[in-house]
């Protein structure tokens, strides 16, 4: 089998890359793009063996905005890749119209559904169906959260002080809890559902995960089974799932109760269930895992926001309405996505000629954003790797954040979802618990499409009272 074949082709499949000349030939726009960065390495893979070499997209894009600038280009096979690395050239690029989600839009494309495949007033009704279910089903399931994360703070206040506690476990084991009961209901409050449902989760998110490196399925008959037979099973869940809930009326209102009430066929609302399955299970997570990981190692960080829960919370419950007066709170959150490199890349393709800069991009090119790169750009962020909430503050920042897609009206769903999840849990554990780093310990980070820890990041906890 030719690998190498394979995993360009997965690339290209990978970006909806559909439009090579059929005798193979180079496009015009190689000649034509004059933009700095690289030359194919190999004439059939472009810079592919380049990106495995260096470890990620994410490293390969850093080294490449260090050489040539904030608009590079390399190449994806024989395609032309641009990609922009500032706050400044990517204000010149993002459209806010633009109906489609880029982190939805790559993961329809590797979980090959039709992704934008409609027009614009059908892609826009979508996407506010999907905005809709998000905020319906935790206003709806509020109370499941909370339930939630006080059974993780009575499993940690059970602990020794000295116990070492798998941190990216126990939140992904919370995070998978919280998605499966708020995107399909009360099946998933028996633990063996959310068990086996977890085990599929994980075959099919590791795919897609190694798709920036290590390329296509086809290398492996065995891997491209378990895949398959994972992603089918999961599909089956939500189709069962998708029936039950149709035409009838419950008490708690979940994810897929808003798509079905929705003029959306039975395909696109199984394809926007598994997205947000998917992508909400890991996306929060792994915030999770990073804000307690910037916690334990930033002691002012924790102690001031122990003392905003203290204010808002006193000895009262927590409740929605208080949760949105976490001001440092977020503020901790937003810090951690953008430290934490959370989603490091995202893409468009360009769909008519476009200009950034002096540098004119031809159509139907592949742009990437550069967003591991942007967020570590020190021109924007003095002190890049300092773990700061308090850069926060200042509402010029927020508003960059919020261009960059992590923040406000161009926030993806799956992030807004998994900032009200983590500000739940944070409140819960933070106001019994402090949260300690284990000595010595150092987390290796691993750039996917979601950023995480390469091997289990530990933590120990001691009880305030």
């Amino acid at each position: 089998m030719d690998v190498t074949k394979g995993r360009r082709e997965f690339y290209l499949e990978f970006w909806g890359l559909s439009f090579i000349s059929a005798d193979g030939s180079v496009e015009a726009s190689r000649q034509a793009a004059g933009i700095p960065g690289i030359t194919p390495t190999e004439e059939t893979d472009g810079n592919l063996p380049d990106i495995v070499n260096s470890g990620s997209l994410h490293e390969f894009l850093v080294n490449l905005h260090e050489r040539y600038g904030s608009v590079v280009s390399f190449w994806f096979g024989r395609h032309l890749v641009v990609s922009l690395g500032t706050v400044d050239v990517l204000k010149q690029h993002i459209n806010p119209n633009k109906t489609s989600d880029p982190f939805e839009t790559m993961l329809k494309s590797l979980l090959r559904y039709q992704a934008g495949s409609g027009g614009a007033s059908e892609n826009h009704m979508r996407k506010k169906l999907y905005e809709n279910g998000v905020t319906n089903s935790l206003q709806s399931n509020f109370a499941v959260l909370l339930k939630l994360s006080e059974e993780l703070l009575a499993k940690w206040l059970s602990y020794p002080e000295s116990q070492h506690v798998p941190l990216c476990q126990h939140m992904l084991g919370f995070a998978m809890k919280s998605v499966t009961q708020m995107v399909m209901g009360s099946t998933f409050e028996d633990d063996q559902e959310v068990i086996r449902f977890q085990k599929n989760h994980g075959t099919v998110w590791s795919e897609i995960g190694k798709g920036f490196l290590d390329g296509s399925l086809d290398k492996s008959t065995t891997r491209k089974k378990q895949y398959e037979d994972a992603l089918m099973q999961l599909e089956s869940i939500l189709k069962k799932i998708i029936k039950e809930r149709k035409g009838r009326n419950f008490s708690q209102h979940i994810f897929i109760d808003s798509l079905v009430q929705g003029n959306l066929n039975d395909q696109q609302i199984l394809e926007d269930s598994m997205i947000f399955s998917l992508a909400g299970c890991i996306i929060t997570a792994n915030l999770c895992t990073w804000a307690i990981c910037f916690l334990t190692t930033s002691e002012e960080v924790q102690k001031k926001l122990y003392e905003e829960l203290d204010e808002v919370f006193g000895k009262s419950p927590i409740t929605p309405e208080k949760i949105e007066q976490l001001r440092y709170c977020r503020q901790v959150l937003c810090e951690t996505v953008r430290t934490a490199k959370l989603t490091p890349i995202s893409a468009r393709l360009q769909d008519i000629e476009g200009k950034v800069d002096q540098f004119i991009i031809p159509r139907e090119t592949l742009v990437l954003y550069a967003l591991g790169v942007v967020l570590q750009d020190p021109s924007t962020w003095p002190s890049p790797h300092k773990f700061d909430p308090d850069r926060f503050d200042d509402e010029s920042v927020m508003k960059t954040f919020s261009l960059l897609g992590f923040s406000g009206t161009q926030e993806c769903p799956e992030l807004r979802f998994a900032y009200m999840v983590t500000t739940v849990l944070l409140s819960v554990l933070l106001r019994r618990l402090h949260l300690h780093s284990v000595e010595g310990q150092v987390i290796e980070t691993k750039y996917e499409l979601v950023t995480t820890s390469r091997e289990e990041a530990w933590i120990t906890v001691s009880k305030r009272y």
